[in-house]
């Protein structure tokens, strides 16, 4: 299936994560029909009124609230549903809850429609775009995770507040799980086509050298602190989804760090993780071999390990 021009998206989940991607898919003005479905009714038509009252400031489109019927003519599917990890709570008790979770509402999402692309974003985004891979009956190119393209865009900015460049100019990634055992890929960073060390040779402001573990830390604990703050994470995270709709919908084949199904890639397979990744209308066109320094690479397969042990402890390694 070719995504084209207009399009229409459905977000299952109108909670803070899919209300706010909800609201920057419509200032970007792709989507021409955007449909919120929630388990709660109310919630998903309060925000999708919410929302529609700042037409006027863009381009048109219809917002509504909906249900399941409403994903059949869908051209993206983007799930943001999910259990909200509670007190006391272990991950595996949350990564459980989410699996049943998306064992019941998959199959319910994909009989109304086996042609669109499917792009989760709920948590932990690795296991459960696993999971959407088994229960749904979509080729696995059209199931995609948010993955690391939020990490990789933290990286950045900080990168880029370090070194007092435009993030745009900062050209880094973090691959592997969405989570404690994300890799930074270091010896692949660039600033204006160079590696940062190179950069930093050069650079006339004189500034100590980058502070790469404590950058790295700031990047992977990032969710917690801002969880301790306002309680959940949801703008960046909301954009960075707006970017993986626009690489499809207008076959970029841009390069993004999303989650996917990976199939011997550098030995590694069966399992969904992030690496760089070309998106386009097909969904998930090719990946990037990248030539990882031998820290990363065994940092990578790592994070794939803790992944399949997940996979393995939530029953869906069968």
């Amino acid at each position: 299936m070719n995504i084209k021009l207009p399009l229409k998206v459905c977000v299952i989940g109108a909670g803070q994560v899919g209300s706010t991607f909800a609201y920057a898919l419509m200032i970007r003005g792709l989507a021409s029909e955007i449909v919120l479905v929630d388990i709660n009714r109310s919630l998903a038509e309060g925000q999708a009124e919410d929302i529609s009252h700042g037409l006027a400031y863009t381009r048109p489109a219809r917002i509504t609230a909906g249900d399941y019927a409403d994903c059949r003519d869908a051209d993206i599917l983007v799930v943001t549903a999910g259990a909200a990890q509670k007190p006391g709570e272990t991950r595996l008790d949350l990564m459980k809850k989410n699996v049943d979770i998306f064992r019941d509402m998959i199959p319910k999402i994909t009989e109304q429609n086996k042609n669109a692309i499917l792009i989760v974003i709920s948590n932990p985004v690795d296991i459960l775009t696993y999971a959407a891979v088994k229960f749904s009956e979509l080729p696995s190119h059209r199931i995609i995770g948010s993955g690391t393209t939020l990490d990789s865009a933290r990286f950045r900015y900080l990168l880029s507040r370090h070194c007092q460049v435009d993030p745009r100019n900062v050209h880094a990634y973090i691959v592997g799980e969405h989570g404690d055992s994300e890799v930074a890929l270091w010896s692949l960073a660039q600033i204006a086509g160079m590696k940062v060390d190179q950069y930093c040779e050069q650079c006339r402001k004189k500034c100590e050298s980058i502070p790469k573990d404590e950058i790295f830390e700031q990047v992977r604990t990032a969710a917690y602190h801002l969880i301790e703050k306002k309680g959940a994470t949801y703008h960046a995270i909301g954009l960075a989804t707006v970017a993986m709709i626009e690489a499809i919908v207008r076959n970029q084949n841009s390069i993004l760090t999303v989650s996917s199904l990976i199939t011997g890639y550098h030995g590694i397979d069966n399992v969904c993780l992030s690496v760089p990744t070309v998106l386009n209308s097909k969904g998930v066109d090719s990946r990037i071999v990248l030539p990882f320094s031998e820290d990363e690479l065994k940092g990578l397969k790592h994070s794939a390990r803790v992944l399949s042990e997940a996979i393995e402890q939530v029953g869906l390694a069968a």
